[in-house]
Parts: structure tokens; sequence; C-alpha cells
């Protein structure tokens, strides 16, 4: 579902793509689906502003033991996606995508938002940035998670429709139409060529 971009997309604009790793893209536990038809899209927005992209990843607890609260059980249940069993490599970025760092950043984080235990907001704010493209999977977990939390930080957010994917088609579906109709003040969904022809230098 997208609704359209309200005023072009200014220069003071970052691109947020959330937790594009192989672990996501490849046949893991986590395999998502659709990360491979949301790739194209996301490949091209990236190598349009590649300096002003910033990658983040979902680094798994070493061990169940090592999270705190009720992240123990969550790792004891995906026992088998965390760092200690998991293959390294599967951590990194997709393939096509590893070719934008740098001058793209990457930013690790432990939890599903990309502001909680990061400097990610810091160094947004250091650069002057104010408005937010967001690609990346999934929408109904990292992606939504990091959205809220924009939200609450002021920035002006755009959700790229064939740029975010889920495991999950109806919840995807619904978070799209939830951006639309309940955070329609601070979140606009666009597809990729509409961003690209708004987003000015």
């Amino acid at each position: 579902m997208t609704h359209g971009l309200k005023t072009r997309i200014s220069g003071t604009t970052a691109h947020l793509c959330i937790d594009m790793q192989r672990m996501f893209v490849e046949g893991t536990e986590w395999h998502t689906p659709w990360a491979a038809k949301t790739l194209p899209a996301i490949e091209t927005l990236c190598a349009a502003r590649p300096e002003k992209l910033w990658f983040t990843r979902f680094i798994p607890a070493a061990t169940p033991d090592d999270a705190s609260g009720a992240w123990r059980d969550y790792w004891r249940h995906w026992s088998t996606m965390t760092k200690n069993v998991l293959d390294p490599d599967l951590l990194d970025l997709a393939p096509p995508l590893q070719r934008f760092v740098p001058p793209a950043q990457i930013i690790d984080k432990t939890v599903y938002s990309a502001w909680s235990g990061t400097h990610l907001h810091a160094a947004l704010m250091d650069r002057g940035v104010d408005t937010l493209i967001v690609t990346g999977a999934e929408t109904d977990v990292c992606v939504l998670s990091t959205v809220l939390g924009a939200i609450d930080l002021g920035y002006r957010i755009v959700v790229v429709s064939d740029g975010v994917c889920s495991s999950a088609d109806q919840p995807h579906d619904h978070l799209l139409a939830l951006y639309s109709d309940r955070f329609s003040l601070q979140v606009e969904t666009a597809e990729c060529r509409e961003v690209l022809e708004a987003w000015v230098a």
C-alpha cells in the first residue's frame, strides 16, 4: 500500500536500511522469502546516495544466558541462531549490498530497534539529518520498532513500500496500512521510483 509523498525529500536525509543480512536472505531458520524480491529496490536506493546510507545488523546473543530478561527465553527458542552456533558470515550484509561499505556505515544492534544501545541518533544529529528513508527487514519487527522510535525522536520518515519485507504477508500489509492511516503526519509510504524522483541532492 502506497500513499505517496507530501513534499520533496531534502538533502538532510539519510537512508536507513534495516538488517538486510545473509541470515535473513539465505536459507536459515530466519529466512525471509520476500527479501530477494525487495533487494533490487533496496540496491537501487543504496546506489543513489551511498554516502548517506546507514545499514543496521541484528547481532544475536552469544548464548541464551548472555541475554537478559525475556530475551533469554527468546534465545532459548532460537538457540540455533545464537552467535556461538551460527556461521559468523551469516551476520554479514547480503552480498549485493556489501559493495556500498564504505562510504555507507554499519550500526550493530542487539535488539529490534536501531536506536536502543547505539550511537545512531547522535551520529545523524551531528550530520543534520531530519528525514529517514527506511528499507529492510522485517516490516513488522525490526523495521516497525525502528520506525516507532524514529517517530518519538521527531524524524520525518519515508517507508519504501517495495523496499521492506516480512516472512508474514498479512502483518506486512497491515503495517504499511497502519503507517499511512494512524501515523500519516509522521510517516509516508512510497515506492522506490517515487522516492528517487523526489530525493534532491
